[in-house]
């Protein structure tokens, strides 16, 4: 139905005709997007009457106010043919001053029974002639427009104070009212008045025409239809014409007046004349008079009975519903009556009610048409009078209104849920599980598929109650036409396909496709978000079914509010995938292999919603068989808390490439993290591992200690100095040493591991003590797998199920000793024969490891790091060789001038050492030591097996003038002498 007419038929029955007219009016004009429009009566004779219009002004309606019902105007042609005619303005408003506006008049008849009574007309604007929807949204009106009119009460009749029963003094008053007469040509339509007349109907001598019209246009409209139909009748009928309405009197306002007329006829009985008397009836009628009339025609059934019972009065519904007439109801026993007796417990209500003398009602049926009444029977002192009201209608709208509060409350609290669970859905994969789990099984669905955009094709982005081949088979599905989902998001509509038959008929090269689905119904929703449709959502069923016109509206409604949803959580899953790689950017990617420890680590982040944080952890190879291992956090969560990390992380890093000690790398990061400006809230853990001494030297800051695991499978937690988070203290920072057995196990973390809103920092470093404790040996009683332990702690910390509301950072390492028998170390003399020494020390070690492919570049290092530091450096000077996965030479002095590397000239005498340094070597570096400091270089122990050639390039950057060396290094004028 139309929207305009399921508003309209919510219109109570009995609204006035003029309010009838205005809102006929005024959505007709809304809906055809007319200029304005106007309601026309049918009159005696050849007239119809203006009695309502809308938008347009007087200067345009005042020619209409009458009109000829044979003239060539819209509303008569439409009256005339007795269907819609359209006329343009042009052939409409010849003649007339001003012109019409617009394209043309649309009218339509108004019809009662077999005939019209009146037209409905409107003018259109540049859009021209109606479309057929709006014709017949035209023809849907004034059939609504006539029964409303049915519908409508009669004219509010006058009060009229009770007179006397006194004859005379009523002749008395009648000789005080002024009488007018009037005679009706009913076939050539003059209507002759006297004076009387003229100033009963407010009508001025000059303005007099003698046509019927005058007549009509000082009706009230509100009863012109009631009036025009009594005259109607009369003739008809052969009847006296006796009407009471209201007219427009000379001041504009408007009177009550009666009138009583009868017709005369010809020999064949068609009417001649109709002549009549009209008066004023504002103080005319008495009070009773006027409550006879009024309970007379009531809508309602209305009975009195006397103090026995009987029947003295019934009105016209009483009649019609009891089945008898005034005279066959009148002196009869109330419970006599056959209706009455299908009435249980009527007599004992109706004489309970009469005893107490209070009113009572109940709901009824009487006889056999199935309505139901309502009956209320009300105690006077003269009897008690019984008001029967039909209310079969009025429950049935009671009913109806009930199931549709029952089912607007079902479906208010349906989308309510809906809505709240959506509002937790952060993910699109939580979006489509609370579609699943909240709009299936009240519709008793049992698939949901949603797909969206991305560029030209429809890819999943989650499904329920489908099978895996199928969403395979419809993943990715490129734009074509005639595709159903592609179809909806062309059109931005839903489509309803309610069997199978029916989606093969409308997709027949698609007809294979619901039996892989395995479903015979469905919804295909569009997902419309922002005015853009990016998807679809397919609610589909296992069985044929066609939705309720109820059911498709909510379905529609719910998709909305899905696309609203989907288009959060689409913009959380890009944010969260941008932030993801962020994180994995910023932490290691993979965690370096180095001799003196073995490590696993893991990065849990927070609980949803917040994925980036500010922990970090690390392993930084350092020289001389040392390792650092780090761990921090930065407070909060998000980009700036990531951001910051980053900047940290890498701070770090160049600070241990310093090989700077603890506590000087956290007083560096002290004064970073001051610097920022930012209110940030940083603590961090350095661990400085030296594989060659097991000594392990710890600074913090603001940080919780780390567990060190002993082989035994004791746990304890060193205890560290309270130094404040970074940014917040002054240094110096505390340096804790300890000596760590080899194969101990340490464990460094940051507080979201073990400390939470339900735990305290002691308790969660309890427990993990405790799972470190159980979980460092297998059940064989061999080492635990690194990434096995991670696992088992993170799971026994942080279970799944409880997500935490801060991220947390684990890192475990193995510590592993360089034994005595792979560590060689000699002290120098500090003169030239040092470098001499040093060949020997090395060709001896490296014989002894077996390395002596490598002694000769070894050889010649060890005398260019020497040689420098006899030259350049003060003693005392020393020698150490370390074997591990690579091979270490480090020479230590007691300066703390740091070399550097330049280009030399071809000139130059030196300059060219540190090249060839860098040209031997797989890296070279310096590190300061507590009496100085230390050059140290790191060879691959990998070779081929041959004794390999010194590069030529190394001897023409030592040796420029060496083109007869023969291999010997001891040959060659080092300056030395051994």
């Amino acid at each position: 139905m139309n929207a305009r007419l399921a508003l309209l038929a919510a219109v109570d029955p009995g609204v006035t005709e003029s309010e009838v007219f205005r809102l006929a009016l005024q959505h007709a004009v809304a809906e055809l997007g007319a200029l304005g429009g106007a309601i026309h009566l049918r009159g005696p004779m050849s007239a119809l009457r203006l009695v309502s219009s809308t938008g347009l002004p007087p200067a345009l309606t005042r020619p209409w106010e009458i009109i000829d019902q044979e003239g060539p105007t819209a509303p008569a042609r439409a009256l005339h043919q007795g269907s819609g005619v359209w006329v343009p303005v042009r052939s409409s408003s010849a003649g007339q001053v001003p012109a019409w506006p617009g394209t043309g008049l649309a009218a339509v008849p108004v019809s009662g029974g077999d005939r019209s009574i009146g037209t409905i007309t409107v003018l259109m604007g540049d859009q021209g002639e109606p479309t057929p929807e709006q014709w017949k949204f035209l023809l849907d009106l004034a059939t609504w427009t006539e029964e409303r009119m049915r519908q409508a009460p009669p004219p509010s009749r006058p009060f009229h104070p009770e007179l006397s029963g006194n004859r005379d003094r009523l002749r008395q008053a009648l000789k005080e009212v002024s009488v007018g007469s009037w005679d009706w040509d009913i076939r050539g339509g003059e209507l002759i008045w006297d004076e009387a007349a003229l100033e009963l109907y407010g009508t001025r001598p000059e303005d007099y025409t003698a046509r019927v019209e005058n007549w009509m246009a000082c009706v009230h409209p509100d009863d012109l239809a009631p009036t025009l139909d009594a005259v109607d009748r009369a003739i008809r009928e052969h009847g006296v014409f006796e009407a009471e309405y209201r007219v427009r009197r000379l001041d504009g306002t408007y009177g009550w007046t009666q009138a009583r007329a009868r017709a005369t006829y010809d020999e064949h009985g068609e009417p001649l004349r109709m002549i009549g008397v009209g008066w004023e009836s504002d103080e005319s009628r008495t009070a009773r008079d006027a409550l006879s009339r009024a309970l007379r025609h009531m809508s309602d059934g209305f009975l009195a009975v006397d103090d026995e019972w009987r029947i003295t009065f019934a009105n016209l519904e009483a009649e019609r519903t009891l089945g008898l007439s005034e005279e066959e109801l009148f002196g009869r026993l109330l419970w006599e009556l056959p209706s009455a007796r299908d009435v249980p417990g009527l007599e004992d209500r109706c004489r309970k009610a009469a005893a107490e003398e209070k009113p009572v009602g109940f709901d009824a049926r009487m006889g056999d048409t199935g309505r139901r009444y309502h009956l209320r029977v009300v105690p006077g002192p003269d009897g008690v009078t019984l008001y029967i009201t039909d209310v079969t209608e009025k429950r049935r709208h009671e009913e109806e209104r009930r199931a549709s509060e029952r089912s607007a409350a079902q479906r208010a609290a349906r989308i309510a849920e809906l809505t709240a669970a959506l509002a937790k859905a952060t993910t699109s994969q939580d979006v489509v599980a609370a579609v699943a789990r909240r709009v299936l099984p009240p519709f008793a669905a049992t698939g949901l598929l949603v797909q969206a955009i991305e560029g030209d094709r429809l890819y999943n982005v989650g499904a329920d109650g489908y099978p895996d081949d199928f969403l395979t088979a419809v993943d990715g599905r490129p734009r074509v036409p005639g595709d159903p989902s592609w179809d909806v998001v062309e059109s931005g509509l839903p489509m309803f396909l309610s069997s199978v038959e029916e989606y093969g008929a409308r997709y027949p090269d698609l007809i294979g496709r619901p039996a892989r689905a395995g479903k015979q119904a469905w919804a295909f929703l569009p997902l419309t978000a922002s005015g853009k449709t990016f998807g679809v959502c397919v609610v589909a069923f296992d069985r044929a079914r066609r939705l309720t016109d109820e059911e498709r509206t909510l379905l529609t409604t719910i998709s909305a509010l899905v696309a609203q949803a989907l288009e959060r959580a689409r913009l959380y899953d890009a944010e969260h995938t941008r932030s993801r790689e962020l994180q994995r950017s910023l932490l290691p990617r993979a965690l370096p292999e180095v001799p003196a420890c073995t490590a696993a680590a893991r990065y849990l982040p927070a609980g949803q919603g917040m994925d980036v944080g500010g922990d970090w952890y690390d392993i930084i190879p350092l020289s001389g068989g040392q390792v650092a291992l780090v761990v921090g956090d930065v407070m909060g969560h998000g980009l700036p808390e990531a951001a910051t990390m980053g900047r940290l992380r890498t701070a770090l890093h160049t600070l241990a490439d310093l090989e700077l000690p603890p506590d000087e790398i956290m007083s560096h990061l002290n004064d970073l993290v001051a610097g920022m400006g930012e209110e940030s809230y940083v603590t961090c853990l350095y661990a400085l591992y030296d594989s060659t001494t097991q000594i392990c030297s710890i600074a913090g800051a603001g940080h919780p200690p780390p567990a060190v695991v002993h082989p035994d499978g004791t746990v304890h937690f060193p205890e560290l100095s309270a130094d404040p988070p970074l940014g917040a203290g002054e240094p110096p920072f505390e340096t804790v040493e300890l000596k760590v057995p080899e194969g101990s196990l340490l464990v460094l973390y940051t507080d979201g591991l073990v400390e939470s809103s339900k735990r305290e920092l002691d308790e969660g470093m309890a427990d993990l003590a405790r799972l470190l404790r159980t979980a460092y040996r297998t059940e064989s009683g061999g080492e635990a797998d690194l990434e096995e332990l991670c696992d088992t702690l993170t799971e026994g910390l942080l279970p799944a199920e409880h997500p935490t509301a801060d991220d947390a950072a684990l890192l475990v390492a193995r510590l592993h000793a360089l034994t005595g028998d792979k560590i060689a170390s000699w002290p120098l003399p500090e003169d030239p024969r040092a470098a001499g020494q040093a060949r020997r020390h090395v060709r001896e070690q490296l014989r002894t490891w077996g390395l002596e492919d490598l002694t000769p570049t070894t050889e010649l290092l060890a005398s260019e790091l020497v040689g420098n530091v006899v030259r350049h450096a003060k003693g005392p000077v020393s020698l150490r060789l370390l074997h591990g996965a690579e091979l270490i030479c480090e020479v230590f002095d007691g300066s703390l001038t740091m070399p550097r590397i330049r280009r030399a000239t071809d000139t130059d005498e030196g300059g060219r050492g540190l090249q060839l340094v860098t040209a031997l070597t797989q890296r070279w570096g310096t590190r300061y030591t507590p009496t100085g400091k230390c050059i140290w270089t790191e060879q691959s122990l990998n070779t081929s097996g041959a004794r390999p050639e010194l590069p030529d390039e190394a001897l023409e950057l030592m040796f420029p003038d060496a083109a007869d060396f023969t291999g010997d290094l001891d040959s060659l004028p080092f300056g030395d002498d051994d």
